[in-house]
């Protein structure tokens, strides 16, 4: 595994992280407990010091499983490694709704940190706000009284909607308010390009997203998938699968002598660009999480497989 500096965090951080979605509902079809826990503690072993998580993973019963999971899994392992979590957002709080209160940010860290079993989140998120209009100014109030007291060290925003929020990162990182923004990058979707070039001025740390394409980049799935229903890949149509599915053989030529699979050359073509910090990896399994950190170890793309991978991009692939 190799290393890099979250931004001006000056936080040490593995190339790849483990995001714990799948730990905390059915979104990628479910992970029990023990796998999770078990997942997480091979994880370390294999290099990964940086955990991703929230509130929101969790079902409209209870908040923050995929949080609970990780709680269970560090102890003993806290001071080895960094997690970052969000709030915002919660399941059982209007269905998930956003709220950016003052009130709200405190509550959530205090949940979080019982759940955790910690005293300390490295990286607290705002979790996709959709407008401007949702941010409340008492937020910052609050934000500033957490990294006060300890409770959390750094500020990011988790970017979601992302054309009516990017100006908001650019205006928060310019004014200091943040020092990690997380957004979503893959051979398919590059719409955040931009913005990352631009807050490297600052610098701002950047976490990596959904790099798989929801799992289309992991080079399984066919033009006759089909997707349970509840999964999140089942919003997509027959059209868009086979699309997808079309856009993904086109990539292939990616793999090679020291990339043998399609995941692990998403994930190398992902730390191949400028400006990131670190690529967060959704494996449900100690498997799946393996071959994501084999693309740590890889060699980087040459300038023309770059360039190549550039021109096959057959269509804008944005958030859906």
């Amino acid at each position: 595994m190799h290393y890099r500096t979250l931004g001006r965090t000056g936080l040490k951080i593995s190339e790849i992280g483990l995001g714990t979605w799948a730990f905390g509902n059915n979104v990628y079809g479910g992970v029990s407990e023990r796998d999770g826990i078990q997942t997480i503690h091979d994880a370390i072993d294999e290099g990964i010091n940086l955990f991703d998580t929230a509130p929101q993973y969790g079902t409209s019963e209870q908040d923050g499983v995929a949080e609970i999971v990780l709680g269970k899994a560090l102890k003993g392992k806290r001071d080895k490694v960094l997690i970052s979590s969000k709030f915002g957002r919660n399941p059982t709080i209007q269905g998930g709704a956003s709220i950016f209160t003052k009130d709200r940010i405190i509550a959530s860290v205090e949940e979080s940190l019982k759940r955790l079993q910690t005293d300390r989140i490295d990286v607290l998120f705002f979790h996709s706000p959709f407008s401007p209009d949702e941010i409340q100014d008492d937020v910052w109030e609050g934000a500033e009284q957490v990294v006060k007291q300890g409770k959390v060290r750094f500020i990011g925003h988790s970017i979601s909607m992302f054309h009516q929020t990017e100006d908001m990162a650019r205006r928060w990182a310019k004014e200091g308010k943040i020092d990690v923004v997380q957004v979503v990058l893959s051979l398919m979707n590059r719409e955040s390009q931009d913005l990352i070039n631009e807050l490297s001025a600052y610098p701002i740390g950047v976490f990596a997203r959904e790099c798989l394409a929801n799992g289309f980049l992991a080079g399984v799935f066919n033009e006759q998938t089909t997707f349970k229903e509840g999964t999140l890949n089942a919003r997509y149509s027959r059209a868009e699968i086979i699309e997808r599915v079309r856009q993904v053989e086109a990539f292939k030529f990616l793999i090679r002598n020291d990339i043998t699979s399609m995941p692990q050359a998403a994930l190398r073509w992902v730390l191949d660009q400028k400006g990131i910090s670190t690529v967060l990896s959704g494996a449900k399994n100690s498997f799946e999480m393996r071959g994501a950190v084999s693309a740590s170890n890889a060699l980087p793309f040459s300038k023309d497989e770059l360039a190549k991978a550039k021109d096959l991009l057959l269509k804008d692939f944005e958030a859906a």
